[in-house]
């Protein structure tokens, strides 16, 4: 058997983390050497050279590649193991733990109100939240760098569990001036000269109405493409246009009257939100205990004014 151990793992980790031994040493509050000195007794232990050393810099090789996603799975199932038996350590007033909760960026909008509301039922946890591209949390999920994640339905090859809590609506924006903003039961032709503010090319809110367009078989005017939500708030807001934007991202303007929801015919349009985690892990503790949590309250935490 071989003698290797979590606290050269847990140096493995960092020192594969940052590619540098320096900033791992940093990380870990350790010497240099000291790292150099564990990690080589890994690779002896192992028989295999983990990382390779070119000029001044470090790569992972095959194998520490490897070691990398194991030593992930390996640290996340003693974490989970601690959180686990932290329960029967419970004090009062307190059940702990650490939830590391990834999501896409339009779900942040409501993911601090989500947590929020579990810590007045699960008292003493502590969060880290992680906002990035549906791909990287995915990849961060698959990796163990993340406990749960919050997205839309995962690709098909995504080895994860994902279960629907809430839905996630999608509306036709425009200034609270705009002349259709008081209209009812707008049809979509009544858009066709109508200027739109796209997302940038890739975007999955793009991709979602370009699909939607197609369907009505609707050409409209792209007056500009812009990045990121709240870009094309501010945009909408200065009259340069409409655009196709999740409820979640505009509802303190909606509430200040600085934007207007068009009333058009069969709007808005629905997707769901999922909760993902790994089909190889078993949740336990506060990572259990939120699961179950959002799927029973997830529904009316991430409720959308629409008018």
């Amino acid at each position: 058997m071989k003698h290797w151990n979590l606290r050269q793992l847990r140096l493995f980790e960092a020192v594969a983390l940052h590619l540098s031994y320096s900033r791992a040493a940093q990380q870990m509050n350790l010497t240099q050497p000291a790292v150099s000195m564990q990690v080589q007794q890994l690779e002896t232990e192992l028989g295999l050279q983990l990382l390779v050393k070119t000029g001044k810099r470090i790569r992972l090789s095959q194998a520490g590649e490897e070691m990398l996603r194991q030593t992930r799975r390996i640290l996340n199932q003693v974490r989970m193991a601690e959180e686990a038996m932290a329960a029967y350590h419970q004090t009062e007033g307190g059940s702990g733990g650490l939830l590391h909760l990834g999501v896409v960026p339009t779900a942040h909008y409501f993911a601090p109100a989500l947590l929020m509301a579990f810590a007045r039922q699960w008292p003493g946890v502590k969060f880290k939240l992680t906002v990035d591209r549906r791909d990287q949390i995915l990849s961060m999920l698959r990796e163990h760098q993340l406990d749960l994640a919050i997205a839309g339905y995962p690709p098909s090859e995504a080895d994860v569990e994902a279960e629907t809590f809430a839905q996630h609506p999608h509306c036709i924006v425009a200034a609270a001036s705009h002349p259709l903003a008081p209209q009812r039961r707008i049809r979509w032709d009544a858009l066709r000269d109508e200027s739109f503010i796209f997302r940038e090319p890739g975007s999955a809110t793009r991709q979602f109405f370009e699909h939607l367009l197609q369907a009505q078989a609707l050409q409209v005017k792209v007056s500009m493409e812009l990045s990121g939500n709240e870009t094309i708030k501010q945009a909408v807001m200065a009259g340069m246009g409409i655009s196709f934007l999740s409820a979640h991202t505009f509802q303190i303007e909606l509430q200040a009257a600085r934007l207007a929801v068009l009333d058009l015919q069969d709007m808005p349009k629905m997707l769901d939100w999922c909760l993902l985690n790994r089909r190889d892990s078993t949740l336990s503790g506060v990572n259990g205990a939120f699961k179950a949590f959002v799927l029973e309250q997830g529904s009316d935490l991430a409720q959308c004014r629409l008018r």
